[in-house]
């Protein structure tokens, strides 16, 4: 059972600032997770361990569509391994492709998957995909939500709002802004702090394929939070260098989420696919099975 909701007034979340790259303020969020070993379960998150070792198939996959939401300064394909991982347990899986525009941009692209899955939908955010999921999951077919080392505001609230005089964590020292305002991180800033457990060679892949993230889109305030009203996941990456990894498990407190902890660094959808797919499968269980009690629960009634 799901512990009742807390806003974020009482979540301590630190390290998140706004800073100025020329005329442009540098959003201070967190970027995407990576994980590492020694993984900390808390209430009902399953063991995670190898791929053999993940939840077997089960007909109630089929019934629910994945949409995977990535971060900022990456696109779908940073959701590549976790992809190949759920379609081998038979998931049906989308991963959007955010314009990292703005709040709403990113949200109408999340939106129009929703509509076009088959059957009910779990949605999956990372790092600023969070906030995205957060105000699209309020949509029906949203049965359930798994924030990976993500934000996870409270209606009227922004990213940078949630890290308001935070100094910022070693990552975002390295974000940088073009003249038309949009952000990217330097190449050492990937391999060292964004992605630090993944190979050099898959960093250098990220640096070159991250997605250039508008700074305006961290003003933008969720207007909806579906956290306080479906059941929620959240996984927690201990050596984050973009979040502070304090910061992780008091918003996965807040918003009353199931959590694992994984030694990992920001980008845990990379260095951790296994973890993160099993939560993944977890949480179709899950709600799955309260969609089929509550079923039966009316027809005996």
């Amino acid at each position: 059972m799901l512990e009742p909701r807390r806003p974020h007034s009482h979540c301590t979340i630190r390290r998140l600032e706004h800073f100025i790259r020329g005329v442009q303020s540098v959003w201070s969020y967190g970027a995407d997770c990576l994980l590492a070993p020694d993984t900390v379960f808390h209430r009902t998150a399953p063991t995670l361990v190898d791929d053999h070792k993940m939840p077997t198939a089960s007909t109630v996959l089929a019934t629910a569509t994945v949409i995977l939401v990535h971060g900022a300064w990456a696109d779908g394909s940073s959701w590549n391994k976790v992809i190949s991982r759920l379609q081998h347990k038979g998931a049906e899986v989308v991963a959007v492709q955010n314009p990292l525009t703005s709040l709403d941009d990113d949200v109408a692209a999340v939106d129009r998957a929703i509509k076009a899955a088959k059957g009910s939908v779990i949605l999956v955010g990372h790092s600023w995909g969070g906030v995205v999921i957060t105000q699209a999951g309020v949509a029906p077919k949203v049965k359930g939500m798994v924030y990976v080392a993500a934000f996870a505001p409270d209606p009227g609230q922004s990213v940078n709002d949630l890290g308001n005089g935070a100094p910022p964590t070693p990552g975002l020292k390295e974000v940088v802004a073009d003249a038309a305002g949009f952000l990217k991180i330097t190449p050492k800033g990937i391999e060292e702090d964004f992605a630090q457990d993944l190979p050099r060679s898959e960093a250098a892949v990220l640096a070159a394929t991250q997605g250039p993230t508008a700074a305006r889109a961290f003003d933008d305030k969720v207007v909806k939070a579906a956290w306080h009203d479906k059941p929620t996941w959240y996984i927690v990456s201990k050596q984050d260098r973009m979040i502070a990894p304090a910061d992780e498990p008091a918003m996965a407190h807040a918003i009353g989420a199931h959590t694992l902890e994984v030694d990992a660094s920001h980008v845990s959808i990379l260095s951790k696919p296994d973890a993160v797919t099993s939560v993944i499968l977890e949480a179709i269980e899950a709600t799955s099975d309260k969609a089929a009690s509550d079923v039966k629960s009316r027809a005996v009634h």
